[in-house]
């Protein structure tokens, strides 16, 4: 009996210290799991992060390629059925020998490592090498998304030519010229912006997603082949202008729509980042505006043809309308509101509507519109950035976009294209020829350089 009341006794004297160790083991346990717990979400997080950016660059250049096809339709379109089939045909081999050199030569002298003459030229020749597939690339996205979201970007650039001097141009040199186009003349310009060169250094020059470094250098580098090919056999007789409509509306109508489309990618990818909600509220924000620059755009172009040709209303117009004021909106799609977004892409609209004749007025023959479209409007949409910061004449200390930077850029953009892409011109002019014969131009290039007609039953019209 004594026993058992010393164990009673032994019992409760070592229950409150039993129970004071198991609730100190039972804290260290949810102190450790909490520590785990935030530990896997911090590196859950970086990886989340890691994946949405890639993912963005990724589904971005998806969509940017499928621009690819818009612009295919849109110039198969807008061309005589007899050019029809060549016109498809440069739209698919543009694509990949753009996809060739920039990786060749491009990509590397558009982000290169150094550079020379105060930033203008980059000095990492050599193709792309790619990233280390077993490490997380310290940028902060996978390398191979980065490369291919860019690359799809210079393969725009191309297409714009290709729209300009179709039915005039022989498949080869026109090949020859896309190959320096996108290897050398491109990345030099995207260079001096997104590669961190003399303009972004130097001007504070502001280009979101390429009004300039895209679209104005495929508009320069057209309108400087136009001018040097010559117009269409028939086009011009002394002032008159001899309509020469194109084959397929509907088609030109869907091309359209595939662009515009296409630009949710080209602009809203442009953010780069898609890791936090700041930045994926930023790419849904520059949907919105990107959109809504489109509707002002097509409403602008509609209005003023109907003013302008009393009360006709010209469809090309309207889809040209519709690019114009995408291509506006590209140079900053992020900080203006709605509304500001609206009257942007109207001015374009607007713009690609008066640019027309005047460019008949020159005897500049742009066969789907495109110098109206992307080098007119990119101008605007470039020099109207600085509306939606300060509107600071020059330069501040805080880095905002300024008009005078912005001038700068636009100046020395246009003058680098147009001196290099006429000495590309010239050069294949006076060794293998540009132009095909005025036989075949008369034939169709369809049967004269790719021997299959798009339309065999109305091949001469």
């Amino acid at each position: 009996m004594g026993q058992l009341i010393g164990r009673w006794i032994r019992g409760a004297t070592l229950a409150p210290l039993a129970l004071l160790t198991a609730g100190m083991a039972f804290a260290q346990e949810d102190d450790v799991a909490a520590r785990l717990a935030a530990l896997e979400e911090a590196v859950s997080g970086s990886a989340s992060a890691y994946v949405d950016n890639s993912y963005l660059f990724l589904i971005g250049g998806i969509i940017v390629m499928f621009m690819a096809a818009g612009f295919c339709m849109l110039e198969a379109g807008l061309v005589r059925s007899k050019n029809a089939a060549m016109q498809t045909t440069k739209n698919v081999t543009l694509f990949s020998v753009a996809g060739l050199m920039f990786w060749l030569v491009g990509y590397n002298m558009a982000y290169p490592a150094e550079t020379a003459l105060m930033g203008l030229l980059g000095t990492t020749p050599g193709p792309w090498s790619g990233g280390d597939l077993s490490l997380e690339s310290e940028d902060g996205y996978a390398p191979a998304s980065d490369w291919f979201f860019q690359m799809v970007f210079v393969a725009t650039a191309a297409s714009i030519v290709s729209g300009t001097v179709a039915e005039r141009v022989k498949l080869w040199p026109f090949l020859i010229f896309t190959a320096v186009l996108t290897a050398f003349i491109y990345p030099i310009v995207a260079s001096w912006e997104w590669g961190g060169g003399y303009l972004d250094s130097a001007w504070g020059f502001s280009d979101f997603a390429g009004s300039t470094l895209v679209h104005s250098t495929g508009g320069w580098a057209a309108l400087t082949g136009a001018i040097i090919i010559g117009a269409r056999k028939g086009k011009y007789f002394g002032k008159s202008v001899n309509p020469m409509p194109g084959s397929n509306i509907p088609l030109a109508a869907l091309g359209t729509f595939i662009l515009w489309f296409g630009w949710f990618g080209f602009n809203g990818a442009s953010q780069l980042a898609a890791g936090t909600a700041a930045d994926i509220n930023a790419v849904a924000q520059i949907f919105a505006n990107t959109n809504m620059a489109a509707v002002g755009g097509v409403l602008a172009a509609m209005v003023t043809t109907a003013i302008i040709y009393k009360g006709k209303i010209d469809a090309t117009m309207i889809f040209n309308g519709a690019i114009g004021g995408l291509v506006s909106i590209t140079a900053e799609p992020l900080a203006p509101s709605m509304g500001m977004s609206v009257l942007i892409g109207a001015v374009g609209g607007v713009l690609v509507v008066l640019s027309v004749p005047l460019l008949d007025k020159f005897k500049i023959d742009d066969v789907v519109g495109a110098i109206p479209a992307h080098l007119v409007c990119g101008i605007w949409g470039t020099m109207i950035v600085p509306l939606s910061y300060t509107g600071a004449i020059t330069p501040n200390e805080a880095g905002d976009p300024s008009y005078l930077g912005q001038l700068i850029g636009v100046l020395l953009t246009g003058v680098f294209v147009v001196i290099a892409s006429s000495i590309i011109w010239f050069a294949l002019k006076f060794t293998i020829g540009v132009r095909p014969s005025e036989e075949d131009e008369e034939m169709g290039l369809d049967r004269a350089e790719i021997g299959l007609e798009a339309y065999p039953e109305f091949s001469n019209r």
